[in-house]
């Protein structure tokens, strides 16, 4: 059986994006556009790992974070972040919130998404 990775974007062009590259490598890919879903959607995949926007439309990428800690098996789940506020966050926040890599919306590329998953994947 292949990974399962769920994407929590609310953008659906950069969604498509992630989701096409993914798939190409093998892995099953479902997207949630906003923090309430994907909740439900984590939940009933059970995913390998997540790859969240940290500022969705709905609400921000904390509050979806901030839910999943409070879930033993949920909370287990590798985190990738994306966004454009990198500078911006404290590798403090990161850690708190269960998040084991933080990418650049400006300046990653389709490998290092994917060298980031395999990375969680393969410890």
């Amino acid at each position: 059986m292949s990974n399962q990775i769920v994407v929590v974007e609310d953008d659906t062009v950069l969604a498509s994006f992630y989701t096409r590259i993914m798939k190409k490598k093998g892995y099953e890919v479902r997207v949630s556009h906003d923090g309430p879903d994907a909740i439900e959607l984590i939940d009933e995949v059970n995913p390998d790992v997540i790859i969240l926007d940290i500022l969705l439309e709905s609400t921000t990428g904390f509050t979806l974070l901030h839910e999943l800690q409070s879930h033993d098996d949920l909370a287990r789940i590798p985190v990738i972040a994306i966004t454009s506020l990198s500078k911006e966050i404290e590798q403090i926040d990161l850690e708190r919130y269960g998040i084991k890599k933080l990418l650049d919306k400006e300046t990653m590329t389709p490998e290092s998404i994917l060298q980031t998953i395999q990375s969680q994947l393969h410890g």
